[in-house]
C-alpha cells in the first residue's frame, strides 16, 4: 500500500466472550460465544457455538438444552426487534452493556476487550473461530 492510497476506515469495537459455567461453585468454564459491539456503526451481534462434549465433560448432568436456549436468547437480544422482547427497542449500546454486565449464572460474559475493525461482522466471525471453535 503506498502512502497515497486511501486507508480503509477502522472503528473501535468491543467484545466479550460468552462462557458457560455449568457448576458455578467449581468455576470451570468453556467458551461458547462472542458478543461484538461497534458504537460508530450502531452494531451489536452475538455468535455462539456450544461444544456439547466439552460441556458434558465438565458436568455430565449439564442441561444442554437449557444452555442452548440461553445462548439463543443472547443472540435474539443482540438482534433487537420483536424477537428480543422489551429490550428490542433499546439501542445497540444498551443491549450490549446489559449482556456484558457481570453475573453469576450458567452463561456469563468474560472481560471486555477492544480493538479496531473495518468490518465488525467479519470481526465477530474471526473471534468466534479463534476463541470459541
Amino acid at each position: 500500500m503506498s502512502e497515497h492510497e486511501p486507508r480503509e476506515a477502522r472503528d473501535v469495537f468491543e467484545y466479550a466472550l460468552l462462557r458457560v459455567v455449568p457448576r458455578v461453585e467449581r468455576g470451570e468454564q468453556i467458551n461458547a460465544g462472542v458478543v461484538v459491539y461497534c458504537r460508530a456503526r450502531s452494531y451489536v451481534t452475538a455468535l455462539t457455538h456450544l461444544d456439547e462434549a466439552r460441556l458434558l465433560a465438565l458436568d455430565p448432568e449439564a442441561d444442554v438444552a437449557g444452555v442452548r436456549a440461553l445462548l439463543g436468547a443472547v443472540e435474539r437480544h443482540c438482534a433487537g426487534g420483536a424477537a428480543a422482547g422489551q429490550a428490542g427497542a433499546d439501542d445497540a449500546g444498551r443491549r450490549y452493556r446489559w449482556l456484558v454486565a457481570p453475573r453469576s449464572t450458567v452463561v456469563q460474559p468474560g472481560p471486555v476487550h477492544t480493538g479496531l475493525t473495518s468490518d465488525p461482522a467479519a470481526e465477530a466471525q474471526r473471534l468466534l473461530a479463534l476463541l470459541v471453535r
